[in-house]
């Protein structure tokens, strides 16, 4: 799957490695995709302009249909582009843009939505799928740069104003428009996707950026929330405030990632989190087989308004979901122990 969002992810954790540990081979592959995605793209354009369809896994990039399709991936290519400006990226660049920011469906105040399970939904995974995207076009565009930032940080505040629950320091997985009382299960990963935004946008915002101190102070917020309920074993929850779900990889991999990497950053105290980090990675390092499967990912997993559908999701060691995060917090943590 050249250009799922999963890829998405596991290309800029391949970006990470190559400047963390100077292996360029861990960059040559992600510059190949890239390469070989926008050579054949054209052709397999031309033949869906001929026959009204094509190969399922182009056609998500020549016309994605939500942000699953393109904003991971378009942050990641931005990313690259921006290294290797002989890249022949941009075409693709603009037409996954163009779906973010012109044909994604949205609340009337602009935020990010989806029309289910039930109309007018927010869910947190889309804060990765889409904020980040956004972020990296300002420096992309130089010329929209404000404009784009201020979309950013738009989006991330209207997204994190309805779906953080001070209270637990936690976000809920989904907020319907039309509900009174909104359901409040804090999915592990989606907490992992607004934790890493959270990270994504603070890297590019300017430092004295007017609203980067209440971005940074909902990701300091989150981060006493998630670290609080880290297990014995390092791993986090499926779940993260019912202990009786499973212990989860995929999330415990992003979160030693963002740990990590805000330490790195002198945004959050080492002395505080630095053992939360280096113990979720020696849990995460564990569930690394000896044929290099990541186990204990859940698989894909919708919004749902029970928590046995969360407790009962399946893992397994084919969800492409575990091996971008793990790769990114590897690449971290050798940042964070030199």
């Amino acid at each position: 799957r050249l250009a799922s969002y999963e890829w998405g992810v596991t290309y800029s954790a391949l970006i990470a490695a190559s400047e963390a540990t100077g292996d360029i081979r861990y960059m040559d592959y992600v510059q190949n995709r890239f390469r070989f995605l926008a050579e054949v793209a054209p052709h397999f354009k031309r033949v869906y302009k001929e026959k009204g369809t094509t190969d399922p896994q182009l056609l998500q990039i020549l016309t994605p249909h939500a942000l699953d399709d393109a904003g991971a991936v378009c942050a990641a290519m931005v990313k690259v582009r921006l290294k290797d400006p002989s890249l022949p990226v941009d075409e693709l660049i603009r037409n996954y843009f163009d779906f973010i920011i012109n044909k994604e469906y949205r609340l009337a105040d602009g935020t990010f939505a989806r029309n289910r399970p039930q109309h007018n939904t927010l869910w947190l995974d889309d804060m990765f799928m889409g904020i980040p995207a956004v972020a990296q076009m300002s420096r992309y565009d130089k010329e929209a740069k404000n404009k784009y930032l201020a979309e950013a940080v738009k989006q991330f505040l209207q997204f994190a104003d309805r779906m953080f629950i001070p209270e637990k320091g936690l976000y809920r997985h989904g907020w319907v428009e039309s509900s009174t009382d909104h359901p409040a299960f804090c999915w592990a990963r989606a907490n992992g996707w607004a934790l890493l935004t959270a990270c994504e946008l603070l890297d590019v915002l300017p430092e004295d950026y007017p609203q980067r101190p209440k971005v940074m102070d909902y990701f300091r917020a989150h981060v006493r929330g998630v670290t609080a309920l880290q297990s014995g074993e390092g791993l986090w929850h499926q779940l993260l405030d019912r202990n009786d779900s499973y212990l989860e990889t995929s999330a415990t991999a992003i979160y030693v990632y963002c740990l990590a990497h805000a330490i790195n950053k002198g945004w959050i105290d080492a002395i505080a989190y630095g053992p939360v980090a280096q113990l979720g990675w020696h849990a995460v390092a564990g569930k690394i087989n000896e044929e290099g499967q990541v186990e204990g990912t859940c698989v894909g997993t919708g919004m749902a308004f029970d928590p046995a559908f969360y407790y009962y999701r399946p893992v397994n060691v084919y969800a492409a979901h575990g091996y971008g995060p793990v790769l990114w917090a590897g690449a971290e943590m050798i940042r964070l122990l030199n």
